[in-house]
């Protein structure tokens, strides 16, 4: 059962030593970007807005839907009043719902292995710049709905990645569950992402960071602490390890 917390706003103070892993989604769970762009631009086409996947890849992977359609229209020289934002988020959201319906995007290779490899030995947390509703069908249709203990999306934060208010968000929510609900910093750990944003985000928020080359080429993500191709490649005793005591 996928577990949808109400926003976390009060400080954490108390830090705690314990250990947790920390996913992304988009790029790093799913194939699922390409239907992301897919939907931008059914969305955009209409006005004249649309971008190729190339500059998708280039300009807009790692940002929410909000700061990726405020670039667009500033890049573009038009306004987007905060109502007309709202409105195409919403749309974009159910284009995406219904793209990924129709073409349910894979899991990339070992990402099913780790997480279950991992789930017995550290905390799991989902921190995805993605809207709930884009990830809550992929990840049941994947079997994949009870795996994590907290799950922070952008419908937690006021501003997306490379803020780390949503990793920050993710460490406060488990350090909750395992003191009992008092208030913690939350586990230390590491984080596994595949854009520049998302990994400035995670080390904003004290994290370790695995980076998988699927959107990226390494030399974007050198400010990881290790690059992969794959999540193939990547053990649960890595992951411990890189976490470190």
């Amino acid at each position: 059962m996928l577990m949808f917390p109400n926003r976390l706003t009060m400080a954490c103070n108390i830090f705690s030593t314990d250990r947790a892993a920390f996913f992304d989604f988009d790029g790093v769970i799913a194939d699922s970007e390409p239907l992301h762009h897919r939907a931008y631009c059914i969305l955009l086409d209409p006005a004249g807005l649309e971008f190729s996947w190339n500059a998708y890849r280039t300009d807009y992977i790692g940002f929410d839907d909000r700061d990726v359609l405020k670039l667009v229209h500033r890049r573009a020289g038009r306004d987007l009043p905060p109502d007309d934002l709202a409105r195409l988020v919403s749309r974009k959201a159910d284009i995406f719902e219904q793209l990924s319906r129709e073409n349910p995007p894979a899991l990339y290779p070992g990402v099913r292995e780790l997480l279950e490899g991992l789930k017995p030995r550290m905390r799991l947390a989902l921190c995805t710049g993605a809207l709930l509703s884009d990830i809550r069908p992929i990840l049941a249709g994947a079997g994949l709905d009870g795996m994590f203990d907290v799950i922070v999306t952008a419908d937690d934060v006021r501003a997306g990645k490379p803020d780390p208010d949503g990793y920050r968000q993710a460490r406060c929510r488990l350090g909750r569950i395992q003191s009992a609900g008092t208030e913690s910093a939350g586990p230390i750990g590491v984080a596994v992402e595949d854009t520049p944003a998302g990994i400035a985000a995670a080390r904003g928020a004290g994290l370790r960071v695995i980076a998988v080359t699927t959107t990226h080429a390494p030399a974007a993500l050198r400010a990881a602490d290790r690059i992969v191709a794959s999540l193939a490649d990547v053990r649960p005793e890595d992951v411990e390890r890189l976490a470190g005591p």
